[in-house]
């Protein structure tokens, strides 16, 4: 959509670099529960509201950018949930949640199940950070 070059980082470890961060986050409930987190910094999220939304619906105020990043978001877990279905995990998705910070971390529960992927598209870093509540259907996902 946004035309940008995106690359699996090998080690997917987040890098903190002091720049002010924004997390978006959807959950899922069905067969499979859990939340999605993506990562990067409030920066590129402008960039990503500029090329979605044009720089003319950008400059006046940070609520589009957290709009676009929460839709890029939705757009990440609703690709995972594609992926869950294929596999006979139905589920639905919640809305969009913003958080926007600096140094900031997510611990999930001892018996969540995590998952970190990182990216790079167009020099930024991108991480999606997938909690899996466990349930019966959980061994399926063992890859």
């Amino acid at each position: 959509m946004l035309n940008l070059p995106v690359e699996e980082e090998a080690e997917s470890v987040a890098a903190t670099d002091g720049e002010p961060q924004m997390a978006g986050s959807v959950g899922f409930i069905g067969v499979v529960t859990g939340v999605v987190f993506v990562y990067s910094t409030v920066s590129f999220a402008r960039k990503v509201a500029r090329g979605m939304l044009g720089p003319e619906h950008t400059t006046n105020g940070e609520e589009m950018v957290n709009d676009a990043f929460g839709e890029i978001t939705n757009m990440i877990v609703g690709h995972i949930k594609s992926r869950l279905a294929d596999r006979g995990m139905t589920c639905v998705l919640t809305i969009p949640s913003i958080l926007r910070g600096s140094n900031f971390t997510i611990e999930p529960t001892s018996s969540t199940r995590r998952r970190i992927s990182t990216f790079r598209c167009a020099g930024n870093q991108v991480v999606v950070e997938v909690l899996l509540k466990p349930n019966s259907s959980q061994t399926a996902l063992a890859a």
